[in-house]
């Protein structure tokens, strides 16, 4: 046991073979993070500031901004800061740190979606009763349970991942900490345990599946009964950009929980974990802005005001 190294660092992927590699990556990370927290603080301050948005579809559209936002912000301003500084190192309490804000943002994003596949169903199946069932007090019911749902999941999964040390390597074949990398290198109990926790976590996540795919069979089935037409592309056009979304992030999962665990740094692999760590943040809000009208509206609302403003003081 005294020859037994206790990892307290953890050395992670690194596909750059040159300095100026280093810092093209750390660029590149640097533009698609900009323009993902762009898109979301443009979606979120929409939301917030126009009265035309404040619905409870639109506030729960809103939570899925920051849960977006804290995504892709747990991750990528560390691989930044090590691209610029050329270091791969990442500590213990920062790997600890990016697995429970990344696991409790993905946990409370299921959540989301399952919410608002719900309000969706309320709102075209029974219209009527939309503004009794999808209250105010639901909606911050639904919210808060959501993100202790994610709190909850998040301490259980990290504490059992890192309540043993490491000690057969510190060599991570990947540009994060990543859940099935670090349970590569853990110990055969930790193993165990984590086996029997994602098997729960597979079973609560094909329940929320079961939930959404019910959902959207019955929103569609009302949709095509809907003889309007104008109706009927309304109604499609509030739930095609929820459609989108919940593809991404369950093609995302599927790719980083069933793909191949990486054993040696690959540039493949860097664009697989980026597929699954940063497009759909950053897709996300031009998904919203692209397909929902409301949203389209405040953004031209927004503009003609502020186009406004340079004539207007010009004749003054």
């Amino acid at each position: 046991m005294d020859n037994v190294t206790i990892f307290t660092e953890f050395l992670l992927m690194d596909v750059a073979g040159s300095r100026e590699l280093q810092l093209l990556q750390g660029v590149l990370f640097l533009l698609i993070y900009l323009g993902a927290l762009t898109g979301k603080l443009v979606t979120f301050t929409l939301i917030l500031t126009d009265t035309h948005l404040h619905s409870p579809m639109y506030f729960f559209i809103g939570n899925m901004a920051l849960i977006d936002s804290g995504t892709i912000s747990v991750i990528v301003p560390k691989v930044i800061v090590n691209s610029m500084m050329g270091s791969n190192m990442i500590s213990l309490t920062e790997c600890t740190a990016q697995i429970f804000l990344y696991l409790l943002f993905a946990a409370a994003e299921i959540a989301f979606l399952v919410i608002m596949s719900y309000d969706r169903y309320v709102a075209i199946c029974c219209p009527l009763h939309y503004g009794l069932v999808i209250n105010p007090s639901l909606c911050s019911q639904a919210t808060a349970g959501s993100w202790a749902s994610g709190l909850v999941y998040s301490v259980i999964h990290t504490h059992a991942l890192f309540r043993l040390p490491f000690s057969k390597t510190n060599v991570i074949h990947q540009y994060f900490c990543d859940v099935p990398q670090i349970l590569r290198i853990s110990s055969s109990d930790v193993q165990f345990s984590e086996f029997v926790i994602i098997v729960v976590c597979v079973c609560l996540v094909l329940s929320c599946n079961a939930f959404i795919i019910i959902s959207y069979i019955n929103i569609f089935s009302t949709v095509l009964k809907i003889r309007s037409v104008e109706a009927r592309n309304k109604a499609v056009s509030t739930c095609t950009p929820q459609l989108a979304i919940l593809l991404m992030f369950f093609i995302s999962v599927i790719v980083a929980v069933l793909g191949p665990i990486a054993q040696k740094p690959s540039l493949k692999n860097l664009l697989t974990a980026m597929f699954y760590t940063m497009v759909p943040s950053f897709l996300n809000p031009i998904i919203y802005c692209l397909r929902n009208r409301e949203i389209n509206a405040a953004l031209r609302r927004v503009f003609n005001i502020y186009s406004k403003f340079p004539i207007k003081g010009f004749l003054e």
